[in-house]
C-alpha cells in the first residue's frame, strides 16, 4: 500500500480551536469562580486530603466549568463542560485557558487525574452521541468519548459554607464511604459496559488471537492497554521488567506492545475502530523508548475491523506512517506494508 502525496484539507486540533476561539472572543476571559467555587477554596479541601497540587486544583476548577459549552462537539451545546470533559479536554482547558500556554501532557493523567477519580471524587463517563447524553463509566478503552466529571458528593463539599465545609469533607473521604462510593460507580459502570458494543476491545482480541500468531510469530503480549483503570497492571510491570522496558508518562501507550525475546526487538500494534493509528508522531515516540531501553528494533501495525473502516478512516486522515503495517481483520490472510512514493524519474 503506497502513501498518497496528494494535498488535504487539514485537520483543525482542538488546541488550535480553542486559541481561536479564545481570540476572536467566543471563549471569553476566566472567570474568579465557577459554580461559586474558587481556587482558594479548592486548595483548602484539597489539602485536607493531601492533594492540594496546581495540576489537581486546575483540573477541579476546569471541571466545574458550567459557563462554557462541552468541547464534544456534536452535543449541540446542550451541556456545559462540567457535564464531563475528556482527558484532553481537560488539558486544554487548564493549559491553554487557564494558563495561556500549551495544553497539558495528556499521558500526565496519572499525576493530575488518577488521584482525584481513584477515591470517587471524580466520576468517570461516557458520552453517547447515540443517546446524546453522558453515561457511566469508560466502555471502551482508549475512546474519544471517555470523559470526567466531579462527583455530586465531592461538588456539595466544594460549594458548602465555610463553616461546615471539613465536616462534611470529614464524613465523605472515610475509608468505608470511599469504598461504599467506588462500589457504586463500579457498578454503574458495568451497566453502561453491557449496553455499548465495544467495537475496540473485540478488535484488539483479534488482533492478539489472529494477527499475533501469523505475522508476528516469535513475539509474545506483554502490555494490552483494554481497560481505563490504572495504566499498568502489576503483572504487566513484571513482564516489562523481564523485557527491560521501562514505560514513562510521556512515552506512547500503544493497545498491545509485544516483545521478541530472541531478537530481543518490540512490536506495537494499533487497533483502529475510530482514530488512534500508527502515525508519524507515534512511531517517534515509541522509537524513542526502543532506543532508551537498548532494544534492537521496533515495528508497528494498525488494524482495523474491515476495509470500509480502513478507507473511511484514511480518506479523511491518510496517517499511516511510512514503513508500517496493515491489517485488515476480514481480510486476515495478508498484510500491506506502507510504502512511500515511488519516484519513476530516477
Amino acid at each position: 500500500m503506497k502513501s498518497s502525496a496528494t494535498c488535504e484539507k487539514p485537520v483543525v486540533k482542538l488546541e488550535e480551536r480553542i486559541s481561536a476561539n479564545i481570540k476572536n472572543g467566543k471563549i471569553p476571559p476566566l472567570p474568579s469562580t465557577f459554580q461559586g467555587v474558587d481556587k482558594e477554596r479548592i486548595s483548602q479541601v484539597l489539602a485536607k486530603i493531601d492533594r492540594s497540587r496546581p495540576d489537581i486544583i486546575d483540573v477541579v476548577f476546569a471541571l466545574l466549568d458550567d459557563v462554557l459549552p462541552s468541547f464534544f462537539t456534536k452535543t449541540a451545546n446542550q451541556f456545559k463542560f462540567c457535564a464531563g470533559a475528556s482527558t484532553a479536554h481537560i488539558a486544554c482547558h487548564v493549559g491553554i485557558i487557564q494558563r495561556s500556554s500549551g495544553k497539558l501532557d495528556r499521558e500526565g493523567r496519572d499525576y493530575w487525574l488518577k488521584p482525584l477519580w481513584e477515591i470517587g471524587a471524580l466520576e468517570k463517563v461516557y458520552f453517547s452521541p447515540k443517546e446524546n447524553k453522558f453515561l457511566p463509566g469508560h466502555p471502551t478503552a482508549k475512546s474519544p468519548n471517555s470523559a470526567y466529571r466531579i462527583d455530586e458528593g465531592f461538588l456539595k463539599i466544594l460549594k458548602a459554607s465555610p463553616s461546615s465545609w471539613q465536616s462534611i469533607l470529614h464524613a465523605w473521604s472515610s475509608s468505608s464511604a470511599i469504598r461504599r462510593r467506588l462500589s457504586l460507580q463500579a457498578k454503574l459502570a458495568q451497566r453502561t459496559r453491557e449496553s455499548v458494543d465495544s467495537k475496540h476491545l473485540r478488535l484488539i482480541q483479534d488482533s492478539q488471537e489472529h494477527y499475533v500468531p501469523n505475522f508476528l510469530p516469535g513475539f509474545e503480549v506483554i502490555y494490552i492497554d483494554d481497560a481505563d483503570g490504572d495504566r499498568i497492571s502489576d503483572e504487566e510491570s513484571k513482564k516489562l521488567e523481564r523485557a527491560g522496558l521501562n514505560i514513562a508518562l510521556d512515552d506512547s501507550m500503544p493497545d498491545i506492545l509485544l516483545w521478541n525475546s530472541t531478537t530481543d526487538s518490540v512490536w506495537v500494534i494499533e487497533a483502529v475502530c475510530s482514530d488512534g493509528e500508527v502515525d508519524w508522531h507515534k512511531v517517534e515516540n515509541l522509537t524513542k523508548l526502543a532506543k532508551r531501553c537498548g532494544k534492537s528494533s521496533i515495528g508497528f501495525t494498525t488494524t482495523y475491523p474491515d476495509w470500509r473502516t480502513a478507507a473511511t478512516r484514511q480518506s479523511s486522515m491518510k496517517n499511516l506512517a511510512v514503513d508500517t503495517f496493515l491489517w485488515i481483520r476480514t481480510d486476515g490472510a495478508k498484510q500491506f506494508r506502507v510504502l512511500p512514493p515511488v519516484d519513476f524519474e530516477k
